[in-house]
Parts: structure tokens; sequence; C-alpha cells
């Protein structure tokens, strides 16, 4: 015999090619749109539960320190280098300004209201209304809210939440410990004996209310603002930084980052006033140790003067003449002119210095200059040693006068200095924009976020299609009966009259005889019809791996169509443990049948039912007995099939599931052909290849195999794009 449906042989049942995909897409098209549906359904759910994050920024200017001037600086070492943009931001960041901004906000109490389970955020964003049921009571309603004016608690109970319910007359607290007080709103609530006092300055006027406050420790608090700040130059070298903070809230957020710039510029201005009182405070240690110097070079020179002029008297040293005392003079002038340019110089190396670095023209031109100065310095004072004693002394004697007197000077001006700067410091920071929230969020980012739930719901999709590819047990396609060398005789479509798994009773061949299923069974009576014209016997047995294949009713409509023929059928339901041939024909449960027929309790004519089917006749089960494989087994079976076999042109046998019981081979022995019914996408490939190697352990084999209830959808490629093959049908009779 051969199959009505040919296939062309694949290499391998599990080789997927592109085509192949697409098409299991196709067919799984249901799978993968409803994971996108609830992916979006989440996407959805998430977008609309999280609250807006929204992101407050300010601006910050960083100027040239000017505190302290530029000449102390270098005398003194204050001051002596420029902080830059990173140093400003690690101390933006540090615990010392952040922990301002806490303290000044209240940032480490956190108030939260009761809300509802799993909807609670999607009721508040969007103020739906919730019903005063006395269940719904401890959840907020929008707009209302608990405002704290103070709070202090013990230290173990830092992080733990404290339950406040507001009552008629005002609120009640849950303490961690178990206990409950009452309080009142304005009015501080202190337990001494615990440490505990807590001030509510605001709270709903609706009785019931629940609210969770929790106080935190500082370097939480600290931490949680470190994490939400972001700062940033705006440009490298520019001197401006950006703050950025974000949240829920944008109230809190932009009071915040507001605190946090305000809490910084008051430290840059307390470190201006601290460097300009540690300089006034050097500066008055300075002095008198200065004047004290002067005084004693002016008594040194002084007191030479006179001893000069005592000895000129005596007659032991010579009285210089007035071209001595003007060489002298003029010597000193040029000492004098040589040492401040001198000193002008070291002052211009150093912000040079600043500026550049050690090899730039700039500072190598200074540091030239500054070493021309010195060696006319030093030849200078080699002349001052070839003055006369009497003249190199004074020279001497009046340069440390001269340099006592202008370091005094000196001291005096930046002293007076100091104390401006001190009474006038403003800092070298401003705030150039203020603390401002945007009016768009900046997270969640809506379409990002949808798309990739989307895209998630896809991926899983593709994912769960290919699993169940992978997975299905049933048969694809009548390739995979082929190579396990099972021919296959028809391919039978899905009916919608019977569908797959139901348990219906209708004849399909009298009810829908126009259907492709009946067109694909007067084939396989085709194919019967031929290939057993040199058979011994007229018999065929249908069978099974399982239950649920559409054995019996392959079978019933089979022999329906055969007896529209012309030829003369007999059909017998061998299934003497749950037999369902006579329902469709609506015989009786008690109807006489096979079973009283093998055990001579009736005669065949007496059990044998003509149907209204013209050449028709139906052998039901019988009553279902205690030993059906002994009764099947008795020669009154063989001799049963010998009697009808003379009668009828064909005998089909419906019997039980091979995998189930051994009725199935027992009348196979009996029967000249066994057809294997296999439901498409239900049975597994494995099931039928079991039903094989059960034939043949007991010497016999299958003929071939119907494929009953071909759905392209869940078929491979190869036979879900030949799917037109199934969908031509018999114009109705008024067509023309």
């Amino acid at each position: 015999m051969t199959a009505s449906h040919p296939e062309n042989p694949r290499g391998n049942a599990d080789d997927i090619d592109l085509l192949t995909l697409l098409s299991l897409f196709w067919r799984r098209k249901g799978v993968i749109a409803s994971c996108v549906i609830l992916f979006a359904a989440l996407g959805t759910y998430k977008l609309a539960s999280t609250y807006p994050v929204y992101q407050a920024d300010t601006l910050i200017q960083l100027e040239q320190r000017k505190s302290v001037p530029i000449i102390f600086q270098t005398a003194s070492g204050f001051g002596g280098e420029e902080t830059t943009a990173s140093t400003e931001v690690e101390i933006i960041s540090s615990r010392m300004v952040l922990g301002q901004a806490v303290a000044q906000n209240n940032l480490d109490w956190r108030v939260v209201a009761r809300k509802a389970p799993m909807i609670g955020n999607i009721l508040a964003r969007y103020n739906l209304p919730i019903p005063e049921w006395d269940f719904l009571l401890p959840y907020a309603r929008h707009g209302e809210r608990l405002v704290l004016s103070n709070l202090q608690v013990l230290p173990e109970w830092v992080g733990r939440d404290i339950t406040v319910t507001t009552t008629k007359g005002g609120y009640r607290v849950l303490l961690p410990d178990g206990s409950i007080h009452d309080g009142q709103a304005g009015i501080d609530l202190t337990l001494d004996g615990l440490g505990f006092s807590i001030n509510v300055a605001e709270h709903p006027t609706t009785a019931g209310r629940e609210f969770a406050v929790t106080q935190f420790s500082e370097q939480q608090a600290i931490r949680s603002l470190h994490d939400r700040l972001s700062i940033a130059e705006q440009g490298r070298g520019s001197g401006i930084l950006e703050l950025r903070l974000s949240g829920t809230d944008p109230q809190e957020v932009e009071r915040s980052l507001a605190a946090i710039a305000d809490a910084y510029v008051q430290q840059n201005i307390k470190r201006s006033v601290a460097e300009a009182e540690g300089g006034l405070e050097f500066i008055q240690q300075q002095l008198p140790d200065a004047e004290r110097k002067l005084r004693a070079a002016q008594a040194a020179l002084n007191n030479f003067r006179e001893l000069a002029s005592d000895r000129a008297r005596a007659g032991d040293w010579a009285e210089s003449d007035d071209e001595q005392s003007f060489e002298a003079q003029a010597l000193l002038n040029q000492i004098t002119r040589v040492e401040s340019d001198l000193r002008r110089k070291e002052l211009e190396v150093a912000q040079n210095r600043q500026t550049y670095d050690e090899n730039h023209p700039v500072v190598r031109k200074s540091l030239s200059d500054h070493g021309e100065l010195e060696v006319a310095l030093a030849a200078l004072l080699s002349q001052v040693d070839a003055l006369p004693e009497v003249q190199r002394e004074v020279v001497n004697l009046t340069r440390e006068v001269e340099l006592a007197q202008q370091i005094y000077f000196d001291l005096q001006t930046r002293f007076q200095e100091m104390q401006v700067l001190q009474a006038s410091a403003v800092g070298s920071v401003r705030i150039v924009d203020p603390a401002v929230t945007a009016h768009v969020p900046i997270a969640p980012r809506k379409p990002l976020i949808m798309a990739a739930y989307v895209l998630a719901g896809l991926v899983v999709g593709v994912l769960l299609a290919l699993l169940l590819h992978w997975t299905r047990r049933g048969v694809r396609g009548s390739q995979e009966l082929e190579q396990i060398g099972l021919p296959v005789f028809a391919t039978i479509p899905q009916s919608s009259l019977i569908n797959a798994g139901s348990r219906t009773s209708a004849i399909l061949a009298l009810e829908q005889p126009d259907d492709l299923a009946v067109e694909s069974l007067r084939s396989l009576r085709t194919s019967l019809h031929f290939g057993m014209l040199g058979s011994d016997t007229k018999a065929v047995t249908l069978t099974s791996a399982a239950p649920g294949a559409g054995k019996t009713t392959t079978a019933v409509n089979l022999s329906v169509i055969a007896a529209q023929a012309g030829q003369k059928v007999a059909l017998i339901d061998a299934d003497l443990r749950r037999g369902q041939v006579r329902k469709f024909f609506k015989l009786p449960r008690q109807a006489s049948g096979l079973s009283e027929v093998l055990a001579r309790q009736v005669p065949i004519e007496t059990a044998l039912v003509e149907t209204e089917v013209a050449g028709l006749f139906v052998l039901p089960a019988g009553r279902y007995p205690p030993n059906p494989s002994e009764l099947l087994m008795r020669e009154e079976m063989s001799d049963l099939l010998a009697q009808l076999d003379k009668r009828f042109d064909l005998i089909i046998v419906d019997t039980p599931p091979t995998l189930a019981v051994t009725d199935p081979v027992v009348v196979a022995r009996l029967t000249g052909t066994t057809i294997l019914v296999v439901r498409h996408g239900v049975t597994p490939l494995r099931e039928v290849e079991a039903v094989k190697k059960v034939f043949q352990s007991s010497g016999l084999r299958l003929a071939g195999a119907v494929l009953n209830g071909f759905d392209p959808r869940k078929a491979d490629r190869a036979e879900a794009w030949s799917g037109y093959d199934y969908q031509y049908s018999y114009k109705s009779k008024g067509d023309s």
C-alpha cells in the first residue's frame, strides 16, 4: 500500500532552518503574543506604581582666593597654592558639608504613609478614591501627610519603624518595645524614662490613618544623600561646578540641594576667615621681634658713630673726608636698590611658579634675572669690603637698620591689611544659579522601560515557543512515521465537528460528508480496498498507542464510508474494557455484543446489529467481562471472524490501545492488516516505536499508520506550507 500524501524525507527531524523557525513562531504566535502582552502589562504596572524621580541642580563658581595677599603668601607660606576643582568636589561631598544639610532639613527622619498592598503607589500617585471602609482606614489618601518638628529615639531604636496612628483627639504612638502612648499635635510627647521624644506638627484629621516613622543614623542619612548627589565641572578649568541631586520628592530635593550649597559656601567663608585670623596672629607674633631688631640695629649704628667720633678726636682713627662719605653713601644706595629689586624678583618667581611649570620660558627668564641681581649684589658687597674700616662698618650697620626698618614697616602694613580682610572676608566661591527642581522627572524613562519589557516579553515568548517545540511529545508530521519505517496510509485533517480530544459521538461521514477529513477517509478506504485484494482475510485491525488518538472515531467513519461505497461492512468493537462504538449508533449499554458471542451466550445473528447506513452492521462490545484477553484468545473469536469473512466485504475490528493491554496483538493474529492510528501533535513518536516493538516481538507487523487530527499550525515547515492540499473542499450543491 502507498500513503495518500507522500512526503519528502528529511535527514534529521530536529534540524531547524530559518523557514522552520518562522513557521514555528507563526504557529506559536499566540504564545509569543501572550508573553508580550503579559510583560507589557507588567511594565505598565511597574511604571504606574513607581514614583517619578526629580532632579534639582545648582551652579557654583570657584574664584581665586584673595583672602591673603600674595606678598604675604610668599613670606609666610599661607595660601601659597590655589585650590583645584577636584579638591572642592571632595569638600562638597564630605561629611562636614553633607552633615550640615542633613541636620538642617532633618534628612535622618523618614515618614511613610501606610498604603494598600500592590496598588498603594498607584492609588497615591493618581489620586484615585478609596472608600472609607473600616479595613481601608489605615491607608492614607492623596494629600494626607504627617509632619514632624522633633524626633529623638533610643540608639537601639535607630532604623526601626515607629507606628503613628491618628485619633480623634490627636495621635497614638506604637514604640518598638510594644508600648503605646497618646499625644497631641504641636505638643512634645516626651518619655524621660525611655529617652524618647516626638512632636507631630501636622497630621490628618481622619482617625485611623497609619504612618511609619523612622530615624536613621547620621551616617546613613549622609550616605543616602551622597549616593543621590553628583558633582561635575562645567568644562575643564572653567571653575564652574554643577551640583545635581535626585529624589522622589521635588520639594525635598530642592531644599536639600540648597542646604548643601549654602553649607559649602559658609564653610568656605569660615575657612577664609580662619586663614585671615591665622595670618593676623602670625603677624602679631612677628611685630615685637621686628621692632626689637629695628631698635637694636639703630642703637648699634648710633653707638658706632659715637665711637668713631670719639676715636677720631683722640687721633686713633682718621676722620673720613666728604669724598669718602659720598662714595660710601652712593654704594649703600645701590645696595639698597639691588636688594629691593631682588626681593621683587623673588616675588615674581613665586607668582610665575604658581602659573607655569619650572621649564616654562617665563619662569626661566625670572630665574635668570634673579641670578643676575644676586651677582650684582655680590659685586656691590665686594666693593663694600674694599672701603676703609669706618666707612665699611657704617655701610653694614646702615644696611641692617634699613632692612630691619623695611621688615617692620611691611609687617605693620600687612597687619592692617589682614584686619581689613578679616572684617570683609566673603570666601572664594559663590552660587551662580540657586537650586531649582526641573518639572520633568528624569526617571523612570517610560518609552525605554516599556520597550525593554516588550522586548523581554518577545524574548521569553520566543524561548517558550522553542521550548515547547523541542519538548513537544507529539508526532510532528508523516515524515517522522516514515523515517521509522511506518507507511502513512492517510493524513486526516482536524475536523471542526470533531475537535482534538473531544468525546462527541457524531458520525462525521453522515453529518458533514463534504468535510476534508471525510475525503481523507475515502482515500484510506481506497488504499485498503486495493491493498487487501490478495489478502487471506478481509478483516482489518485498528489500534492506537494510547487513548485519545481518535481510533474509534476513525473506525466508525471508515466503516460508514466503505458501506456508502457499496461494500458490505461489519464493524466489531473488540474493546471489551471501554468499548464506545455503541454510542455512535445509539445502542443501549445492555445490548448483547462480542463478549456474549464469544461466551456462547447469544448467537452472532442476535448480537449483530444492522444500522441505518445500508450495508453496515455493528457488533458492539457487549457487557464488559472480567477476562477480556482470555475471551479474545478463544477459538470462538477465530470462528467468528471466519464466519463474518464469508458474509462481508470488509471487517473492521476496533481494539484497545496496544500499550495498555495485549488485546490488539491477540486480535491482530487473526486479521490480515493492522493499522495504527496516531494523533498529530499528541501521540509521542517513542510510543509509536514502542507499539512497533510489541508487534515485532509477537511476530507481527504493522501495515501502516493513519495520521489523525492533522493541524497545519502544529506541523513542521514542509507539511505546514503544503496546507493548501487540505484546504480544498467540494462546492455546495447550490454553487455553479
